[in-house]
C-alpha cells in the first residue's frame, strides 16, 4: 500500500491513493451473491504488486508459443516473403497494443477483472454478453493450444519410445497415443491453474526466459547443421508490393490483430494486480510488440535453415525438433514445448473464461470451477479441425473473432475514456439497482452498438464456411477490415447514443449519462 495516506473519493465507498489507484473503503461490503464472490471483488491495493518485469514476463511467456511461431508461415503460405510477413505481424501488434493499454488502465486503477469492468458499459447483467463472447473464444483457443501441446508430447515422445508410439492403432483419425498425449497435457494445465493467479505469476517469471533460451538453442542447432541460413531468406514475394500484396495485406493484418484481440479485452484480469500504471504500461509495451516481432523473425530464420538442411521449409518447431538425433536434445525440446504452450494457454485462455463464467453465476462458479469448464469445452469444440487450413485459420477464424472482439473493445474504451473519463464507483459495479443497473441490468445503448458494430464488422465474412460473396454481400468490402470497423463503429455509436439519450447522473463522472 502507498506510504501516503489515501483520500476519500467523491463516493464515500472508496478511497483514492496518491498514485491514482482506487480501492473500497473500510467497512464496505459487497455481499450480493449474484454479483460478487471472492474472485470478482476488487483486489485491495496492498495485494496489487505486479511489477514491470511481471507484465513483461507474462507477454514473453504468452508470445513464445507454437501458433505465434507459425503465424509467419501462414502469411508466407499465402504468398508473402519473410520481410512482408514480419512487417505485417509487427504492425498488427503495435496497433493492438493501443486498446490493450486503454482497457488495462481500469484493471490497475480499480483492481477489477474484465467482466466487472464491462458492467459499467453493458450493465450488471448485460456484461455477461461480452464476457461469454470472450469466454467462447478463449475456450476455442484453449482447445487449439492444448492440441498443439499434446502434439508436441506425441511427436517428441515418439523419438524416445520408438516407431510403435507414432504408428499405434488409430482412433478417430489419430493414433491413440496422440489422444493420450493430448489428455496428459490437458491434465497438466488444469493442475497448474488450480493453484491460482499467484502461482501463474511465479510460473511466468521463470518460464519466459527459459522459452527464449529454448528458441535460441533451436536456432543455434539448425544454423550449425545448415552451415548458415538457407534460401528462404532470398525467396521473393509471390505478391510483390503492388495491388496483389495490399489485397492480401489488410485481411492478414486484421487476422494478426485478431490473434491478440482477445487479450485487448480481458487484460484487466491481469492488470488488476498491477503495482502502478507505469508498471503495466511499460511491461506491456516492452513485452508484446517487440516479443512478437522478434519471435516471428526467429521463426523465419529457423525455417530457412531447415529448408537448407531438409530441402523443404519446416515451419512447425515441434516437427523440426523431432528430427534431432540426440535423446538429450529431444528431451530439452519436449520440455521447452511444454513450458511454452502451458505458459500461453493458462495465461491467455484459462484466466479470462474462468472469470467470465464466475461472473455469470458467482454463487455457483468460482475461478477454479470456471477453469475446469473451460478445459471441458476446449475439448468439445474439436480444436484439431480449427487449425487444419491456414486460409480458414487466418481469414475466417481470426478475422471473425477479431471483428466481434474489436466491437466490444470499442464500447469499453468509449464508455471508460470518453463518457466517464476513467471515473467509476466501485461498489456500484456490484450493486443491483445502482448506478450501473440501467434497465433491469442491461444498457440498451451498448447492445445497439454491439449489434450494429458486430454486423458491420463480420456481416460480410466470406470464404471457408461462409458464401464466397459474403454472408451479406454489400458488407463484403468491410470484412477485410473487421477489427478496425467493429472498434470504430461501436466506439462512435456508443458515444453518440450516450450523448443523445442520457438518463440520470453518470456514476463517477461530471456529465449526464446513461441508464
Amino acid at each position: 500500500m502507498s506510504a501516503a495516506t489515501p483520500v476519500p473519493s467523491p463516493s464515500a465507498a472508496q478511497l483514492t491513493h496518491p498514485d491514482g489507484r482506487v480501492e473500497l473503503a473500510d467497512g464496505v461490503s459487497l455481499s450480493d451473491p449474484d454479483f460478487a464472490n471472492a474472485d470478482l471483488r476488487p483486489v485491495p491495493v496492498e495485494r496489487r504488486h505486479w511489477t514491470t518485469y511481471n507484465f513483461l514476463a507474462l507477454w514473453v511467456g504468452m508470445a513464445h508459443n507454437i501458433p505465434s511461431w507459425t503465424l509467419a508461415s501462414g502469411l508466407v503460405a499465402i504468398g508473402m516473403d519473410w520481410k512482408q510477413a514480419v512487417f505485417t505481424i509487427a504492425l498488427a501488434n503495435v496497433i493492438v497494443l493501443i486498446p490493450m493499454l486503454l482497457t488495462g488502465h481500469a484493471g490497475t486503477k480499480y483492481g477489477i477483472p474484465f467482466p466487472v469492468f464491462a458492467r459499467a458499459s453493458f450493465g450488471l447483467r448485460g456484461a455477461n454478453l461480452p464476457a461469454l463472447v470472450r469466454a467462447a473464444v478463449a475456450c476455442a483457443w484453449f482447445g487449439i493450444q492444448s492440441w498443439i501441446g499434446g502434439e508436441g508430447i506425441f511427436l517428441l515422445a515418439g523419438k524416445l519410445f520408438g516407431h510403435g508410439w507414432q504408428t499405434a492403432s488409430a482412433v478417430g483419425g489419430f493414433p491413440w497415443t496422440q489422444w493420450l498425449s493430448f489428455l496428459l497435457f490437458w491434465v497438466l494445465e488444469i493442475i497448474v491453474i488450480h493453484r491460482g493467479m499467484e502461482t501463474l505469476r511465479r510460473f511466468e517469471n521463470w518460464a519466459a526466459p527459459f522459452v527464449i533460451v529454448g528458441a535460441l538453442a533451436l536456432l543455434a542447432w539448425i544454423t550449425v547443421k545448415a552451415g548458415g541460413f538457407g534460401p528462404l531468406l532470398h525467396q521473393p514475394s509471390k505478391l510483390g508490393w503492388g495491388g496483389s500484396f495490399w489485397k492480401v495485406f489488410f485481411p492478414s493484418l486484421m487476422g494478426m490483430i485478431g490473434f491478440w484481440s482477445t487479450l485487448s479485452l480481458n487484460i484487466p484480469d491481469f492488470t488488476r494486480f498491477g503495482g502502478s500504471q507505469r508498471s503495466q504500461i511499460r511491461g506491456q509495451a516492452l513485452g508484446l510488440p517487440t516479443t512478437m516481432t522478434l519471435f516471428a523473425l526467429l521463426s523465419v530464420l529457423v525455417t530457412s535453415g531447415s529448408q537448407a538442411v531438409y530441402h523443404t521449409p519446416i515451419w512447425d518447431p515441434i516437427a523440426l525438433a523431432a528430427k534431432m538425433n540426440s535423446v538429450a536434445g529431444t528431451l530439452f525440446a519436449l520440455f521447452t514445448v511444454l513450458i511454452a504452450t502451458l505458459s500461453v494457454n493458462i495465461a491467455a485462455n484459462v484466466v479470462s473464461p474462468a472469470y467470465d463464467l464466475a461472473n455469470l453465476l458467482p454463487k455457483l462458479i468460482t475461478f477454479r470451477t470456471g477453469a475446469l469448464i473451460t478445459g471441458v469445452v476446449g475439448i468439445a469444440i474439436m480444436p484439431w479441425k480449427l487449425i487444419s487450413n491456414p486460409h480458414i485459420y487466418i481469414f475466417t477464424w481470426l478475422g471473425v473473432v477479431g471483428g466481434l472482439l474489436g466491437t466490444v473493445a470499442g464500447i469499453l474504451i468509449a464508455d471508460y475514456w470518453i463518457v466517464r473519463r476513467t471515473r467509476l464507483e466501485l461498489d456500484q459495479l456490484y450493486t443491483p439497482g445502482g448506478s450501473y443497473w440501467y434497465a433491469s441490468g442491461w444498457n440498451w445503448r451498448a447492445l445497439v452498438a454491439f449489434v450494429v458494430g458486430g454486423l458491420l464488422a463480420v456481416g460480410g465474412s466470406y470464404g471457408g464456411p461462409f458464401p464466397s460473396g459474403g454472408m451479406i454481400s454489400f458488407l463484403k468490402p468491410l470484412a477485410d477490415y473487421g477489427w478496425a470497423v467493429g472498434l470504430a463503429c461501436a466506439l462512435v455509436l456508443y458515444t453518440g447514443l450516450t450523448r443523445l439519450a442520457p438518463a440520470g447522473q453518470m456514476a463517477g463522472g461530471p456529465t449526464p449519462a446513461v441508464r
